[in-house]
């Protein structure tokens, strides 16, 4: 069977072919597969690594694989580890740092082009 499809989004994306970028010190992201509506990412950040607070119109949902995260979502802050999942509305300031290194999945609706470029 073919399909086509806008290049720009990826139906399978093996780990190898991932795309990875070092957005800031301490931070490695890979792109996973992606479509119009949906993206998936994977964060790896050093112990010590603290984001900026930010908000973006996309929608998010983090599992973290591994590691020791304190987040803050708007007023609330709390801290997860492996095997924790939590919600991020759209527009809604954010922040989180690595209280030892982690490993993240994240996916975005929709998705987040900036990412792709």
């Amino acid at each position: 069977m073919t399909t086509t499809q806008n290049e720009q989004y990826l139906p399978v994306v093996h780990g190898k072919d991932a795309r990875t970028s070092t957005p800031e010190p301490g931070l490695v992201r890979a792109i996973g597969a992606s479509s119009k509506g949906l993206l998936l990412a994977e964060h790896r950040m050093q112990k010590g690594w603290a984001g900026a607070r930010h908000k973006h119109p996309h929608e998010q949902i983090v599992y973290v694989v591994s590691g020791h995260l304190l987040v803050s979502v708007d007023q609330a802050a709390f801290e997860v580890k492996a095997g924790d999942s939590f919600t991020v509305p759209g527009d809604i300031e954010h922040q989180a740092s690595a209280l030892e290194d982690s490993w993240v999945i994240d996916v975005f609706t929709p998705c987040r082009d900036e990412y792709l470029k």
